[in-house]
């Protein structure tokens, strides 16, 4: 027993002195039950909602306010044509619409039907299904709160779909995944490279040679981009041939938005090297990271639905701006003049990583 007592004493000790696990271990845990608790959930509220009111009466006002103060929808803004909302939709900037013909409170007033068209974003096919549901629901709930007034519950919604007509549920998962994939590959991919370099005891050997500080991290980045790279084009043509996935807009902005992802899950996995000291804090730091990263990317839930205090932090996540890149491009067929802010930020954010980690991975060549 107290060689035993000496051995856990000995142990205890050289784990407070790294705190660094420590923290990982407790911390890391706590953090993520608690976004997964608040991300992680079927329930799809506040989806924002365009109108055009072609009809602009009490009754059509009435049916908007009922619409909007519910939890399921919130109001995005007016438009002045279908075309308009459609594009809206088709940009991203809202999930639904919902269009009131000119006649809709003539036909109330005559106690005739009359039907009002919805529009949804399809993209995600669940929130589609259950956005349709809601509305549905919203316009039970007004019929029966205006029990003197029959007519209204001759009203008629009429579901169109944008984007994914067919409510294809994978179209929207397999674009989130890839995203995904890329960031957590590259990132676990070339902070395990540069860990086992430096355990090797290489880097005295790297600072003998006559290649520069640049040509040393060059030399490392891109052997990593080539491989996520076949891992890419593997992964595009899977989405394409096995899920079925369209492709409505450029190629060219897909292939430079996995690009810039590729860079910024190998300089993620480069910042992860030069904090760590060993191959275990590199993978426990990089396995703190990448969940938190892709719980709060939209890639499995959309954004709408999370808790608005945490919906700030999907802005500059790398995956959530892929993710949009690719939906972007692929599904919705948008091009740049669209999906520019997702790519600055996934290019401001591959950038401030690379230039963090090659000055701490000079300083520790130096």
């Amino acid at each position: 027993m107290p060689r035993l007592f000496a051995l856990l004493l000995k142990e205890f000790r050289q784990m407070r002195h790294d705190r660094r696990i420590v923290f990982i271990s407790i911390v890391a845990p706590f953090v993520q039950l608690v976004v997964f608790g608040f991300v992680l959930s079927a329930d799809v509220t506040n989806l924002p909602l365009g109108i055009v009111d072609d009809s602009r009466t009490p009754q059509s006002r009435n049916l908007i306010e009922v619409m909007t103060h519910s939890e399921s929808f919130r109001l995005a803004g007016y438009y002045d044509s279908t075309r308009s909302l459609g594009d809206a939709i088709a940009a991203g900037k809202i999930d639904a619409g919902l269009v009131i013909p000119y006649d809709y409170a003539k036909q109330i007033v005559l106690r005739k039907p009359t039907q009002v068209q919805i529009l949804l974003d399809a993209t995600n096919a669940n929130v589609a299904d259950i956005g349709q549901g809601y509305a549905e629901s919203v316009v039970s709930s007004l019929s029966n709160t205006l029990g003197s007034a029959p007519a209204t519950a001759s009203v008629q919604l009429v579901a169109t779909y944008v984007n994914n007509p067919g409510l294809v549920d994978s179209w929207f998962m397999v674009t989130g995944i890839l995203g995904i994939l890329l960031i957590l590959n590259g990132s676990m991919i070339s902070s395990t490279m540069m860990i086992k370099e430096r355990s090797a005891g290489t880097l005295e050997q790297l600072l003998m040679s006559p290649a520069s500080t640049t040509e040393i991290i060059v030399s490392k980045v891109v052997p990593i981009f080539v491989l996520l790279a076949g891992m890419a084009i593997v992964s595009m043509a899977a989405i394409h041939w096995m899920f079925g996935v369209p492709v409505h807009g450029s190629v060219t902005v897909v292939v430079l938005g996995i690009a810039l992802c590729m860079l910024c899950g190998i300089a993620l996995g480069m910042f992860v090297a030069t904090l760590a000291k060993n191959a275990l804090q590199a993978q426990l730091a990089v396995f703190f990271i990448n969940p938190p990263l892709a719980t709060l990317s939209g890639a499995f839930t959309p954004i709408e639905a999370m808790p608005k205090w945490l919906q700030p932090l999907t802005i500059p996540n790398p995956i959530a701006n892929f993710a949009a890149i690719a939906r972007g491009a692929l599904i919705r067929g948008v091009d740049l003049s669209v999906l520019w802010p997702n790519f600055a930020w996934l290019g401001g954010i591959t950038f401030a990583l690379l230039i963090f980690s090659i000055v701490r991975y000079r300083r520790q060549l130096l």
